[in-house]
């Protein structure tokens, strides 16, 4: 994972570390910012960003700093413990909680599940971020998005995994015949299930933006909602009941799983 980091809380300690340690190293072999950004093909500013902490070191980076600075492998070092945050900051935690999860119930206003992406669906996200991403943290982030998929299937015992979709999300441009047959393969899955929310039945509680229910095998429940520029995971009882109760209210409106289909397979023979 790479990028830089929005939220307002501080950025992980392996970014901070990792490039005050660069900074220092830099400072020592008398090897300038600009020296580094243009042997690493990166900008001096996004150099300066990593050695604050607020972007992740890359890999590139970090092997080019350590011959530059003759560190003998101990900024290369480094890679082992950032590679392991393949996500965004702010998403995290939620991913750990998702790994540890017995069931979820997902509502999205305006994308498809990352669970559900396809590979191109996913870049076409990922590639077009504002700000941009270096094309190294974008094929990261696409194979960390993938991996979580393992979910849909490799579980034993098999995960429950329930999606409701507003329209929305079926008529963007992103969302080709490949990625509408995907939903398709995906709703088969027995431990699936996918329900469409059209245009007509949408309610309020439907147009406040996306969000999970998760429980994890400990049979502690968490509420996750996102925004542009925030996310919050909580397991305050309060939160998990309102999100339930949206989540609840959105699913009686939604379509059965098998309305569902036949209004997706629609779509793909329209496409």
């Amino acid at each position: 994972m790479s990028g830089q980091y929005n939220s307002q809380s501080q950025p992980p300690v392996a970014w901070r570390y990792s490039g005050n340690q660069m900074k220092r190293w830099r400072t020592k072999a008398n090897v300038s910012r600009e020296e580094l950004a243009a042997a690493a093909n990166y900008s001096p500013d996004t150099i300066k960003s990593m050695e604050q902490g607020v972007r992740m070191p890359t890999p590139r980076v970090l092997d080019t700093a350590d011959e530059l600075c003759r560190a003998e492998g101990l900024l290369s070092a480094a890679k082992e413990y950032l590679q392991r945050e393949k996500f965004p900051a702010r998403a995290q935690d939620f991913m750990e909680r998702e790994r540890e999860a017995i069931s979820l119930w997902w509502y999205e206003v305006s994308l498809v599940p990352g669970l559900l992406q396809t590979k191109e669906y996913a870049r076409a996200l990922i590639d077009n971020r504002i700000p941009p991403l270096d094309e190294e943290t974008v094929d990261e982030r696409i194979a960390a998005r993938m991996e979580r998929q393992a979910i849909l299937t490799e579980r034993k015992p098999p995960v429950g995994l329930s999606f409701v979709l507003y329209e929305a999300v079926l008529r963007s441009p992103q969302a080709d015949a490949h990625q509408l047959r995907h939903l398709l393969e995906a709703s088969r899955l027995r431990n699936v299930v996918v329900q469409v929310l059209p245009f007509e039945r949408a309610i309020p509680a439907a147009l406040m933006g996306p969000m999970v229910l998760l429980e994890t095998r400990d049979h502690e429940r968490f509420a996750f909602t996102e925004s542009p520029l925030a996310s919050e995971l909580s397991a305050d009882p309060g939160a998990v009941s309102r999100v339930t109760e949206r989540l609840s209210m959105i699913r009686t409106q939604a379509l059965s799983p098998d309305e569902s289909a036949r209004f997706i397979e629609r779509m793909v023979n329209q496409s």
